[in-house]
């Protein structure tokens, strides 16, 4: 008789990181990841490389504008009007009475021209600006300037490139700390457009419930599959949230931004439509899940569908209902931000104005004021949905 080849136990037993399937999968991983790490230009030295790029922005925006110190200023004025025609130099003196003047060695010309300016009777040994001021009223800084213990200083400029149209201005503002603080004019702005963006979310979500809470139930498997008219109308209503659910809150932002204008209302009916199909889908399916106990109940005493439905279905997913709908207020609060970039209103139009004027001392101060909230939001939250959660 033949003898019977046997394999050794180790040979039965190989590890799972030895055998071929295992090999085979983890090539293809490797290859995928090595694909998808060339597609998306994946480079770390640069984090290190160009570091230096991003420090003056983190710097300002560690910075936000949340209070000034008191200040007074004066500002004074000459007028300069722009012309081929060439204007004789004049004598600069000293104007009548004393009052703060500026005065400009000739009064007017073309761009390029070389100017003397000098400002009379103004406080002694402060520090301010000069700025040339064309007909739109766009400022261009010309430098600083700093008067002397008679309150006069001088420089000399020349027409800048800005200049445009025909009356042009030169523009001294001397500023100087008087002492104490005050609440800075940002943070004025910001927390009222905070406000704005807590009640954008308020609105938004308050429209979603309304709208899906009546739909939900239509949308709920247990409830709608037990005649073929329930059957239909529960596909048309998954459908229908499922359609919502793929389009992004920032396109519907805007979508609305064009049809009833930049403002809250745009992100109020775009975070309100996305809320529709979120929460459409959460409900329907916490309704799905209810004990099916107390409706049998009160269908078998025979109850109206819309009796099974206030006695038997309601008081289960009541609790579950309201804890989501302060949870996407939440979300809401967070979305509004993002929406607000493309004219929906908000904290975030305001952000986004700051960050395209290279305003980040400003930006830093909105986006403390947006982790504040929603860290006080995530956390009234939190507590609410705990409390209805042992309570239910």
């Amino acid at each position: 008789m033949a003898e019977k080849k046997t394999q050794s136990p180790s040979a039965s037993f190989r590890p799972f990181y030895a055998r071929a399937r295992f090999i085979a999968l983890a090539l293809v991983i490797a290859a995928v990841y090595t694909y998808g790490w060339r597609v998306t230009e994946i480079d770390l030295g640069s984090l290190v490389r160009d570091a230096h790029l991003v420090k003056p922005l983190a710097r300002d925006l560690l910075h936000p504008d949340l209070f000034t110190p008191n200040t007074e200023s004066v500002t004074v004025e000459a007028k300069f009007i722009l012309s081929s025609r060439p204007f004789a130099e004049k004598k600069i003196t000293p104007p009548e009475g004393g009052r703060a003047a500026l005065v400009l060695s000739i009064d007017g010309g073309k761009i390029g021209d070389a100017v003397t300016v000098e400002g009379f009777n103004l406080r002694p040994g402060k520090n301010g600006k000069l700025y040339w001021v064309n007909s739109i009223e766009q400022e261009y800084l010309l430098g600083e300037i700093e008067t002397d213990d008679r309150g006069r200083f001088y420089k000399d400029i020349t027409v800048p490139g800005l200049a445009r149209g025909d009356e042009q201005m030169a523009r001294a503002v001397l500023t100087w700390k008087t002492g104490g603080w005050h609440v800075s004019h940002t943070l004025e702005l910001v927390i009222e457009k905070m406000v704005e963006t807590i009640f954008l979310g308020l609105m938004a979500t308050t429209m979603a419930i309304a709208l899906v809470t009546p739909l939900s139930f239509l949308g709920a498997r247990n409830l709608m599959m037990g005649r073929p008219a329930g059957r239909v109308v529960y596909y048309l209503t998954r459908t229908f949230f499922n359609v919502l659910r793929s389009i992004e809150p920032l396109i519907m932002a805007i979508l609305f931004a064009v049809w009833v204008g930049i403002g809250p209302f745009a992100g109020v009916l775009a975070l309100g439509l996305h809320s529709v199909a979120t929460l459409g889908k959460l409900f329907s399916e916490q309704i799905e899940n209810i004990d099916p106990g107390p409706v049998e109940a009160i269908t078998a005493v025979g109850a109206h569908p819309v009796q099974v439905v206030l006695y038997g279905v309601v008081p289960q997913v009541l609790p579950v209902f309201i804890a989501l709908a302060f949870y996407r207020w939440d979300i809401n609060v967070r979305m509004s931000t993002i929406i607000g970039f493309v004219g929906g209103g908000g904290i975030g139009f305001l952000l986004q104005q700051w960050i395209n004027l290279l305003k980040y001392n400003e930006a830093g101060t909105a986006l403390l004021a947006i982790a504040i909230v929603v860290i006080a939001l995530d956390a009234i939250s939190a507590k609410f949905r705990a409390n209805l959660t042992q309570n239910g």
